[in-house]
């Protein structure tokens, strides 16, 4: 009787795999992808494979304006003037570490002020805002005079920080009004401190933001405020779309994943 129970149960059991077998099914979106491409990631400081090297400690060949910026020991030292770079960018990735001065002088703008001008109108500010208060929308690490970063990661005068920036170009119609709005995510030394903002414009000192249309690539400036700034391991990555479609009209396959829940 044991055994007849016992083969009655393995027997009900199957049915019950079987019957889940047969109800489930992979969810397929029909959708025949490119294979993304195959990089070589960050190492050991070194850029990824498929990133423009801006500055590596050689030379000051990517940019314009940089006559009287100095390279000493590997390390690129502001001097008068805003450089550019001779490439232009749209969506982009974007990697470079700096030092404000070792000794602090001054406060609040005056002190290791510089910044990333993202096609040559969008800022993200570069600032010793190590015990230094400013404007919180002027602050390092904040889309100047938009928003302030989430929390101030600063380290130290004279101490190397990096940032991470992540940019989505804006696009504009026909018609040159806004079709989709520029974003910027940043990383400040590795501490997310800009989470997809959205910019209201051009990042102007002394006017509130607004678009005008421009091109879909310009080049990106590091601004030169007075202050003797330090900058090494500059790179850049354009960014792409998700990898084409193989076929352009594709129908994609209705369905969905069914789950199958035990009997309690």
């Amino acid at each position: 009787m044991k055994t007849l129970v016992t083969t009655l149960c393995l027997f009900s059991c199957l049915i019950t795999i079987s019957f889940a077998v047969q109800k489930t099914r992979e969810y397929v979106s029909g959708i025949k992808w490119k294979e993304p491409k195959v990089i070589t990631p960050v190492s050991e400081g070194r850029a990824p494979s498929d990133a423009i090297v801006l500055f590596n400690g050689e030379n000051k060949d990517a940019f314009t304006g940089a006559d009287k910026w100095n390279i000493v020991d590997g390390v690129l030292t502001s001097g008068k003037g805003t450089i550019r770079t001779k490439e232009k960018f749209g969506s982009c990735q974007i990697h470079l570490e700096f030092a404000t001065p070792d000794v602090a002088k001054g406060k609040g703008q005056e002190r290791g002020n510089s910044g990333i001008y993202i096609m040559g109108m969008y800022e993200v500010q570069i600032l010793d805002s190590f015990n230094n208060t400013t404007y919180f929308d002027g602050q390092c690490a904040s889309i100047y005079k938009q928003y302030p970063p989430l929390v101030n990661a600063c380290r130290g005068p004279g101490e190397w920080q990096s940032y991470d920036i992540i940019f989505s170009a804006p696009e504009f119609n026909q018609d040159k009004t806004v079709k989709t709005p520029a974003y910027i995510s940043v990383l400040h030394n590795g501490v997310l401190v800009q989470n997809h903002t959205e910019l209201k414009g051009g990042t102007e000192y002394d006017k509130p933001p607004a678009y005008k249309a421009h091109p879909e690539k310009l080049p990106m400036n590091i601004q030169d405020h007075g202050n003797p700034m330090r900058f090494r391991n500059i790179w850049i990555r354009e960014i792409v779309k998700m990898p084409a479609l193989e076929e352009e009209a594709v129908t994609p396959v209705e369905g969905k994943s069914l789950e199958v829940k035990p009997d309690n």
